[in-house]
């Protein structure tokens, strides 16, 4: 298995950068737990002389409609970080407001201007690709530094020097699933499944369809779907199984493949099912028979199972504040409040400086830094991207279990 994380590594980070140390992800042992339950957490502005002070984070994500799983997980991981780190009395404070975008690009940039309006200095982006890339020209514009926990696609960094991403590029994830596959001998004959008017679903199979060929892997089926017609799979299926496929990759988030699992068996047919870090949390879909998820592999960066500390304590604290596992979307988001935090310390950034006093400092910040997180050790950054190693994760028994 280390020769898969070598490969798994090399395929998935962009060069790494010399960096100072760190840790980002301690954890204070209480917190308001209430401040949790809802967007916004004030606290009282700790200077620390002239480091420091109460900064305020902003993010947009969708918070309602059919994406909203999404956008909440993130939004409740970076409160839960932003409450231990106000718990520690220390001189950086944190202030979050998160606001709906409920998936669609017009209403994400409405939303980065009402965060605007309110003072955001420092910004979680989007959490859906198209909505974070709707807005990343304005935070380039306005010079307000962005940091997204799950805004894959490459159009949202490229182009902006403050545009950062936590979670692993589109490109990335593709290349990297046909090297896991190829390695570990998955499938001879694999079918693909993507959405084509969804940046993120697109972006990856395009990379993987190219890497598979490199490798030699024989992609025997490749069919789309758009969001207006993410409830009826049975074209795609039916072709896939017509075609003999004995793996199904699905670079899509879980809805539309909690879906698919359920009508694949409706039609009798079972192969091994890959996913992206888009299907972690695919055991959370209400109303979805979570047996036929059994078996299902895919990479993602967070595994909530775990028996590392930090883990243990963010998903009890999780679980107890929000009744369910977190998934990789509340664990990157997570992270990057803790991540602002270090390139605060390290910056000696003052919440009392203006909007791109504080963006240059959290470049100089992030493109030299080293960040220790729960969904990454080392992690750096090049150009706005992440360098961080994935975790190939099967279900078994209802529960994530590591495949290295």
């Amino acid at each position: 298995m280390k020769k898969i994380l070598a490969m798994l590594l090399a395929g998935m980070m962009v060069l790494s950068l010399t960096a100072c140390g760190g840790n980002g992800g301690n954890q204070a042992a209480d917190d308001n737990s209430n401040a949790a339950n809802n967007g916004d957490s004030t606290s009282s502005d700790t200077t620390g002389g002239e480091a420091g002070g109460t900064f305020k984070i902003g993010g947009h994500g969708p918070l309602t409609g059919p994406a909203a799983i999404y956008g909440n997980a993130a939004k409740n991981g970076a409160q839960i970080a932003v409450d231990e780190i106000n718990a520690e009395g220390g001189a950086i404070q944190f202030e979050l407001n998160y606001e709906d975008d409920e998936h669609d690009p017009e209403k994400a940039e409405n939303a980065y201007n009402a965060l605007k309006d309110w003072g955001m200095q420092l910004s979680l982006s989007g959490v859906t690709s198209k909505p974070a890339e709707a807005t990343s020209t304005s935070h380039n514009d306005d010079r307000i530094f962005a940091l997204t926990p799950s805004a894959s696609a490459t159009a949202v960094i490229e182009g902006k020097d403050n545009v950062y991403q936590m979670c692993f590029m589109d490109p990335n994830q593709g290349t990297a699933s046909a090297d896991y596959i190829s390695e570990q001998q998955l499938g001879t004959k694999v079918a693909v499944i993507y959405q084509n008017d969804e940046v993120y679903s697109s972006g990856i199979y395009e990379r993987f369809a190219a890497r598979a060929e490199e490798l030699g892997l024989e992609i025997v089926s490749a069919t789309t779907f758009t969001a207006a017609s993410q409830t009826d799979f049975s074209v795609q299926l039916g072709e896939a199984k017509n075609a003999g496929a004995d793996l199904l990759y699905l670079p899509i988030y879980y809805t539309p493949a909690s879906l698919i699992l359920t009508q694949a068996k409706g039609m009798g047919y079972q192969p091994k099912v890959f996913g992206v870090d888009g299907m972690d949390g695919i055991l959370t879909v209400q109303g979805f028979d979570t047996s036929l998820a059994e078996g299902v592999m895919l990479l993602t960066p967070f595994n909530a199972d775990a028996e590392e500390e930090r883990t243990k304590n963010f998903v009890s604290k999780y679980q107890e504040l929000f009744g369910e596992t977190p998934n990789q979307f509340a664990a990157d988001a997570y992270d990057c409040v803790y991540a602002f935090r270090q390139a605060i310390e390290e910056s000696g950034a003052s919440a009392s400086m203006s909007a791109e006093e504080l963006c240059d400092k959290m470049i100089a910040s992030f493109s030299s830094m080293t960040f220790d997180g729960l969904t990454g050790e080392g992690m750096t950054w090049s150009n706005g991207a992440v360098s961080k190693s994935p975790k190939g994760m099967v279900i078994e028994n209802g529960a994530y279990v590591g495949m290295d």
